[in-house]
């Protein structure tokens, strides 16, 4: 009886001990309370699983990441009870986080760039990684070291459109140095400028609409020329653009300009016939310079619309076979939601995670049909093709960006570049990152739009691999990951229009005193796609766009006594940072 007696006086003390400890520091504030995770709990390690294929090469710049807590907290009380859970276990590693998925475009109607201060800043300070160049479409009618309206002898004054029509081809030039272009050598200024890197895509085009006696070869020559001009500085290259579209140059031909019998309309099994040409040129200027460099070839990431072209349609089926094992990887693009049409914001934030898990299991489906072996997927171009009500330039745009990210780094792709950094207004039907000083409200130049800041932090409270995570509402979508500091990072999306109270339970981890959050939301112009977003509460003073000071903001925070408890706002993105013990 004394020795009991004995023993629970002990632990008594203890108790008292531990509680005037969690009410007073030394020095008399106030201070966390110490976390206590039960003694027998397991703590099961973390096992890398091998290397997607179809992330391979692009994994190559991976580095364990430090998880620092925000400079500044604002104390929140977290709400008492909750109607939703997230459970996270860090032991279940999905893969490491590739560098290379939250990459951007830039084009040369943007400026030179390095002129433009506002713009480098925001490209140091939120930084994509890499940004592809020379844009789109107009890759295939960009000659890399042209001057101002001189192209190639053999290149046509005109082009032949999908319809018949001729039109004047409308060239673009890597040395042009007016102010509304960006040149080649701006475009390698900017990255080392901005600490990012590039991949840019090859004039394929011209192998078609070529007049020489050898198109083919002349055009792979001029891409194997910029491989040598480049010098290794850039890594990652493409052939051609969206070359199975009837809009791109090159789809159709004057064939009485032909001189190697090439047919009018362009196939796949063409484009691959012309894709080993230009690889093989490439390759070799690599060798010469003792570069190494990826190359990949354009490919379809969907099943194609009945009503689409037999180019369109056969595109894979010509490509993929006929290309066999010779690309390093493949690229496709996707705009996630019907084009010209005016989607709600539910039907946008429905194709952010379903697309893409679409996306990597019809490729790999393709590949597996046409019998070539898996290698890394690029999607390097991504937006959305809502119009009429300024979707692309929303707050809802963020949410969608941030479920194209969490589900990109679950399907295991290996790049990613959104389209793009600078566009034009159209009445918000503008994909651009910043704004082009050209929309209505007044809004500056180079102003960041609503998904410039979801992509931020997510970015911000990612760590260096992805772990496995469920949800309990079927309108939370979340995404978790570890730092190799031992933090977690977890983002929230709400896709629904009512607030949900969460707890984040996170298996196989010892938590640590604290948490941090950011909650971006959108305001309440312009219906449901508001033009501005908030983080924590602060955003601008201008009819669109955020805070200024997103990079100094201060973070909510809370002790985790309580558990990981936090409020998620209808149509809300949530960033967190958990402490480790």
């Amino acid at each position: 009886m004394k020795q009991k007696l004995f023993t629970f006086l002990n632990f008594t003390c203890v108790l008292l001990l531990l509680t005037t400890a969690c009410k007073k520091s030394k020095s008399g504030g106030e201070v966390d309370p110490p976390i206590v995770n039960p003694p027998d709990e397991e703590i099961k390690p973390q096992n890398d699983p091998a290397l997607a294929a179809t992330i391979g090469f692009f994994m190559n710049d991976w580095q364990p990441k430090t998880f620092t807590p925000p400079a500044t907290t604002n104390n929140v009380t977290p709400p008492a009870t909750t109607n939703a859970t997230i459970t996270v276990d860090r032991s279940e590693v999905i893969s490491k986080v590739p560098t290379t998925l939250f990459s951007n475009n830039a084009n040369t109607w943007m400026t030179q760039m390095v002129n433009q201060p506002v713009l480098m800043n925001h490209l140091t300070k939120n930084k994509p990684g890499f940004i592809r160049f020379p844009g789109g479409s107009i890759s295939d009618i960009f000659f890399w070291n042209g001057q101002p309206n001189t192209p190639p002898a053999d290149a046509p004054d005109k082009l032949v459109k999908a319809n018949g029509a001729v039109e004047d081809a409308g060239y673009w030039f890597g040395k042009n140095t007016a102010d509304w272009t960006l040149s080649v050598d701006n475009y390698y200024n900017m990255l080392q400028q901005t600490g990012n890197k590039g991949l840019i895509t090859i004039n394929y085009g011209y192998a078609r609409y070529g007049k020489g006696t050898n198109p083919v070869a002349q055009a792979a020559h001029l891409a194997a020329d910029w491989v040598r001009y480049d010098n290794g500085r850039t890594q990652y290259w493409e052939i051609g653009n969206e070359n199975f579209g009837a809009w791109e140059a090159g789809y159709r031909i004057n064939t009485a300009d032909n001189k190697d019998g090439q047919p009018e309309y362009l196939t796949g099994a063409l484009y691959a016939q012309h894709f080993k040409v230009f690889a093989d040129s490439m390759r070799k200027a690599a060798t010469e310079i003792g570069k190494t460099i990826y190359i990949g070839a354009v490919i379809l990431e969907a099943e194609a619309p009945t009503w689409e072209t037999n180019t369109f349609k056969n595109w894979n089926a010509g490509v993929i076979p006929g290309i066999g094992n010779t690309p390093d990887y493949y690229v496709v693009h996707s705009y996630y939601t019907p084009h010209n049409t005016n989607s709600t914001a539910a039907q946008i934030l429905a194709t952010g995670s379903a697309n893409t898990k679409h996306m990597m299991q019809y490729v790999k489906q393709q590949l597996q049909t046409y019998g070539v072996t898996e290698k890394p997927i690029a999607l390097d171009e991504w937006n959305i093709f809502a119009v009429g009500s300024k979707q692309m330039v929303s707050h809802v745009s963020g949410l969608h960006a941030v479920s194209v990210l969490g589900e990109l780094l679950k399907q295991k792709f290996g790049f990613a570049a959104r389209w793009d950094l600078a566009n034009a207004w159209e009445n918000g039907d503008d994909h651009g990152w910043f704004s082009q000083g050209d929309e209505e409200g007044g809004i500056p130049k180079w102003t960041p739009r609503p998904a410039f800041y979801h992509m931020y932090f997510f970015q911000r409270f990612l760590g260096d691999k992805t772990v496995s995570v469920a949800s309990s509402n079927a309108e939370l979508e979340a995404y978790a990951s570890s730092y190799a500091s031992g933090q977690m990072g977890v983002t929230l999306l709400n896709n629904g229009t009512t607030a949900k109270s969460v707890e984040v339970v996170i298996k196989n981890f010892l938590k640590g005193n604290r948490f941090y959050w950011y909650t971006l939301t959108g305001g309440t112009d312009n219906g449901e796609f508001s033009r501005k977003v908030f983080v924590n509460g602060n955003t601008t003073t201008l009819a669109a766009g955020g805070p200024d000071n997103y990079l100094t903001l201060a973070a909510n925070a809370a002790v985790t006594t309580n558990g990981i408890k936090v409020a998620v706002p209808a149509r809300s993105a949530v960033f967190i940072g958990v402490d480790k013990k």
